[in-house]
């Protein structure tokens, strides 16, 4: 009991995660290296009880998690989009697509740009956002030789940065409800200008697709993209003759579906007095079954739509049913881990030790605690895999820190924790968002993270500073220019030195 009392609530809470994310990194091998950090947690829980340890991992653990409701609806939601991509290729709307953009797009920086517009117009969640942006860009980008690892990363650098500076989006639906007490979409509209990682991180990815700055890992691949091209699964040959109407379609009916499903969970149908506004629904929506909800609505109209036109017969299409699965195989096994990993992390008291660092702390640094925010979100959440459980652990505290004491203070500090949490879960091998970005490219997990770390940590550098230079200023203004300025400065000094 004695050994229980000294792992709960303290750091030891965060080693499981820790052990997890070093092993992946070092094997390359992301399965195992989640299950050992499970199994380490469960040890700790235990105390030496074998069946008590058999419970961790399974009974509490991985069915658990699995069986959760709103795990279900990601996972089917995942099922679903799988689904769609296979219909789409199958049909061959992404072919006649990637023939239509290919007259369009002419160079690689262009197949790049798109790619990020894309990414930037789908604000409504970082899910949807992962899988149809890799989807409908992936053939054009392998036409002009971006890599998949490069897929990756500007795929990523587009979901959860825009979704958390988005007002109406899930992620901003999810911030509103951690802060009580207080207007949650107007603290989380006034925090926007001081979300320097975000908007940061939108900046940096335009400069190095404009600069043409590969560095790190990412040179390597990008250098050997065709040796990488040659190694990738054969495209599916399209069964029928199909229109870029056959692509664009679909993804407009997952649009509109999607964003009707959430709103329908947050009561904006409702009758009476239960129902709700717009912006209100949207912030009261259920995003796990939202998601489900539209994705398969849009699923039975392109069904519909491909048979009806006689493009695609309707056996051909529920074939399309376990290849979607299939695809899906990787991101949901990393999926089932990683929940049931921070489900550990949960149990042995990661919220406690955090909550307890940060309140200690916050007499103490009133100026520099946006800086310290930032840095404690972006290791929670890099050690948990999760920004939304970031949010619920930190906002909390720094509402009731700042609250009714430093009204912009506490604005700043908002952002920092959403700004950590983003940039934390942007480089964990165990963030959903990432895992997502992976299969929505179609790129070895590991090697996305590989290659997406040193822009992210380079980002996360410039971020902090900026916190630091917000928490004495209290000046969205200037330290946008500054923090800009560094961002803008930096890369042009790495493309020269890639010159010489």
């Amino acid at each position: 009991m004695e050994q229980w009392i000294f792992a709960s609530g303290t750091f030891w809470a965060l080693v499981p995660p820790i052990v997890a994310i070093a092993l992946a990194l070092l094997t390359k091998e992301v399965y195992s290296s989640l299950f050992a950090g499970v199994v380490i947690g469960a040890l700790f829980i235990s105390q030496g009880s074998f069946p008590t340890f058999l419970d961790s991992i399974f009974k509490n653990g991985l069915v658990a998690k699995v069986s959760d409701p709103w795990n279900v609806g990601i996972l089917l939601f995942l099922v679903i989009l799988g689904t769609m991509v296979a219909l789409m290729n199958r049909v061959g709307g992404s072919a006649a697509f990637g023939e239509w953009a290919k007259k369009r797009i002419k160079t690689k920086t262009g197949a790049q740009l798109a790619t990020i517009c894309l990414g930037i117009l789908i604000f409504i969640d970082d899910y949807f956002n992962c899988l149809t942006v890799g989807s409908v860009m992936r053939p054009i980008t392998d036409k002009y030789k971006v890599s998949h690892e490069k897929l990756s990363y500007l795929i990523d650098s587009t979901a959860a940065p825009v979704c958390i500076i988005a007002p109406i989006s899930s992620w901003a639906a999810a911030v509103s409800g951690f802060v009580e007490g207080e207007d949650g979409l107007g603290l989380f509209i006034k925090a926007i200008p001081f979300n320097f990682y975000a908007l940061f991180t939108l900046l940096a990815i335009f400069l190095v697709v404009f600069w043409k700055i590969d560095f790190g890992a990412m040179k390597k691949f990008e250098s050997a993209v065709e040796i990488a091209a040659a190694k990738r699964e054969e495209p599916v040959v399209p069964e029928g003759r199909g229109k870029v109407m056959d692509l664009v379609l679909p993804i407009v009916l997952l649009i509109v579906f999607c964003t009707i499903g959430m709103i329908y969970t947050g009561g904006f149908f409702a009758s009476g007095k239960e129902a709700k506004g717009f912006v209100d629904a949207f912030g009261a929506s259920d995003a796990s079954i939202g998601l489900v909800l539209g994705s398969f609505a849009a699923l039975v109209l392109t069904v519909i739509l491909y048979v009806s036109r006689g493009v695609l017969r309707f056996g051909k299409c529920m074939e399309c049913l376990p290849a979607g699965f299939k695809a899906m195989v990787p991101a949901i096994l990393i999926l089932s881990l990683a929940w049931t990993l921070k489900g550990v992390t949960d149990t042995l008291g990661a919220k406690e030790f955090v909550a307890g660092v940060v309140s200690g702390s916050a007499a103490s640094f009133m100026n520099f605690m946006p800086a310290i925010i930032f840095v404690i979100a972006a290791f929670l959440a890099f050690a948990t895999g999760t920004s939304w459980g970031t949010f619920g652990i930190l906002i909390p505290i720094v509402v009731a820190a700042f609250g009714g004491v430093d009204y912009s203070l506490m604005v700043i500090s908002i952002s920092a924790c959403m700004a950590g949490a983003v940039c934390g879960d942007h480089c964990s091998p165990i963030s959903d968002t990432t895992i997502m970005a992976s299969a929505g490219a179609q790129c070895e997990h590991v090697n996305h993270v590989n290659t997406q770390l040193p822009y992210v940590l380079y980002v996360a550098g410039v971020s902090f500073v900026t916190f630091i230079i917000a928490g004495f200023t209290r000046s969205a203004v200037i330290s946008l220019i500054l923090g800009a300025s560094m961002i803008v400065g930096g890369l042009f000094l790495i493309k020269k030195r890639m010159r010489k």
